[in-house]
């Protein structure tokens, strides 16, 4: 244990963190940050929806889901050229980047035109389920107007206006862009957004698993316990989560049942964000009842924010990161309670989410009524009460060495 700890924290976690500090990673990372309240806006209307079944005759508000988070790929194939633009501090075409983004984004998305001028899109395609292909096109422009930032028609010194020679040198990377998707759209006549999606078809199902349900809360655990924010796997999270959720939306609007268990809603609003990621709400009660002062202090200081979520205060301050005491029941709870929620949801005995809700900071409980109704609460108890028990034993190992510490500096002094 102690050789995979030294292994963890000298060289694992500083090589990740080398990594999501890579301008192109992180830019990848700001731009879905920065999208994040067009996908809160679904969430709010899905709390607010819940009002139609009291009051007659409400309105439907679905077109703004629609026209927000049905978007999504839009404005992210928008903000991840411009955020790599705007870290390499290329800022006379950071906006010109974005806007090249969607441009070919939209001639990929392979709309028909009609001889009267009229153009039909596939809604769904601007939306989720266009999201990896929106990364995919957006890191491709950001690579191309990178490159081509530093070729310029003109000499240093020339007399020409600047804004003139900044014109006709951005002209270069926007028809290289563009010509690329005509070329493959209209000439080769690849449905280029098929083709992302085919091939990013295995990872989903991958996803869909038990096998990957349990990979990607575990993987999301052990870096956390090791103090390096899961959020660092987002890109690749919400690739699988947004459109799966969708997915789960569009099959009960037809009167289907949803199939795809991998949600946000899953991991966050659900059952498994217990107090935030690795289930710490139950370890914050547990010290509430500890003999230690400090732990007992760090129990009450941290328990409303454990309420909503929000973990970091523990997480940092107990610590549970890099202390082996409290990350193997971590680890164990990681492993657990994925387990039993995914057999549970698989067969039927709770309602797998179908509805949008990314407000992963409503208290669990509330959030798992919304998601999966009576029955995802019962759901809901049984992992509680795991995740109570797993936590237990190493709560009273780790509260009779802080006590046996606070009684030797109180004997010392």
């Amino acid at each position: 244990m102690k050789r995979f700890m030294k292994w963890m924290t000298e060289s694992f976690a500083p090589r990740l963190e080398a990594i999501t500090n890579n301008i192109w990673i992180a830019s990848i990372q700001e731009a879905i940050m920065v999208a994040i309240p067009m996908i809160f806006i679904g969430s709010i209307i899905t709390l607010i929806s819940i009002l139609q079944d009291f009051i007659p005759g409400m309105p439907d508000l679905s077109p703004i889901t629609t026209f927000s988070f049905g978007l999504l790929g839009l404005f992210i194939v928008f903000l991840t050229p411009y955020t790599v633009m705007e870290k390499k501090e290329r800022h006379k075409i950071k906006l010109l980047a974005g806007m090249t983004g969607i441009s070919l984004f939209i001639m990929l998305l392979n709309p028909t035109i009609n001889e009267d001028g009229t153009i039909q899109f596939i809604l769904e395609r601007f939306g989720p389920s266009g999201m990896v292909t929106a990364l995919i096109v957006g890191v491709f422009v950001a690579v191309i107007m990178n490159v081509c930032t530093k070729i310029s028609f003109f000499k240093k010194g020339s007399s020409m206006p600047e804004f003139i020679m900044d014109w006709f040198d951005f002209l270069v990377p926007i028809a290289l862009i563009l010509g690329t998707g005509w070329v493959l759209v209209y000439q080769l006549h690849f449905d280029i957004f098929g083709l992302i999606v085919g091939v990013f078809e295995p990872i989903n199902a991958m996803g869909q698993s038990l096998f990957g349900f349990i990979l990607f809360n575990f993987i999301g655990v052990v870096l956390y316990s090791f103090g390096v924010s899961p959020w660092v796997l987002m890109p690749i999270w919400y690739a699988i989560w947004i459109p799966a959720i969708e997915e789960n939306a569009a099959l009960v609007a037809q009167g289907l049942d949803p199939v795809n268990i991998n949600t946000f809603e899953t991991f966050f609003s659900g059952w498994l964000g217990i107090g935030g990621m690795g289930a710490t709400l139950p370890l914050v009660i547990w010290f509430l009842f500890a003999r230690s002062k400090k732990l007992k202090a760090i129990g009450k200081a941290t328990l409303i924010p454990s309420l909503f979520n929000i973990n970091e205060p523990v997480v940092y301050g107990a610590p549970i990161a890099f202390n082996p005491l409290l990350m193997v029941p971590m680890w164990i709870n990681g492993l657990i309670t994925p387990i039993v929620v995914y057999l549970a949801l698989d067969m039927g005995l709770a309602q797998i989410p179908s509805k949008i809700f990314q407000l992963w900071y409503t208290p669990i409980g509330v959030s798992t009524y919304i998601m999966s109704g009576f029955n995802g609460l019962i759901l809901l108890a049984v992992v509680l009460l795991i995740v109570f028990v797993v936590w237990f034993p190493f709560f009273k190992l780790y509260d009779a060495q802080e006590l046996k510490k606070e009684q030797e500096l109180h004997e010392e002094a």
